[in-house]
């Protein structure tokens, strides 16, 4: 008789920073460098996925995106804000202090609010 073993290697995966780029591949399903297929079975296996934001265009470009994973399961943001509104209007980064408190939450499938 053969048996299945299943091992889960990890209990989450954070991407800490996620630039643009990243963040519209994973909201557009393409699987294309080793955080990507990460992010893609780690979904599959229904763990937590923590993002943190840092790009130039989350206010414009990216805005859909993030829309997008916003309301993917299993999936948590770090809070964000504008990093610099005066010379780059559109431009957010994660608070990078409120991350372990995101893990946590996420571990228990929670969303840390306020997200912006």
């Amino acid at each position: 008789m053969i048996q299945t073993i299943f091992i889960k290697t990890t209990d989450i995966l954070i991407i800490a920073p996620c630039t643009g780029n990243t963040l519209a591949k994973i909201a557009n399903a393409i699987t294309d460098t080793p955080v990507l297929m990460a992010t893609k079975a780690h979904l599959r296996n229904l763990g937590p996925v923590v993002i943190a934001v840092s790009t130039n265009d989350a206010l414009s470009g990216n805005a859909k995106n993030i829309g997008t994973l916003l309301n993917t399961k299993n999936i948590y943001f770090v809070p964000m804000k504008q990093d610099n509104p005066i010379e780059k209007q559109r431009s957010m980064v994660a608070d990078f202090a409120k991350l372990e408190e995101t893990i946590l939450l996420a571990l228990k499938g929670k969303q840390v609010q306020p997200i912006f």
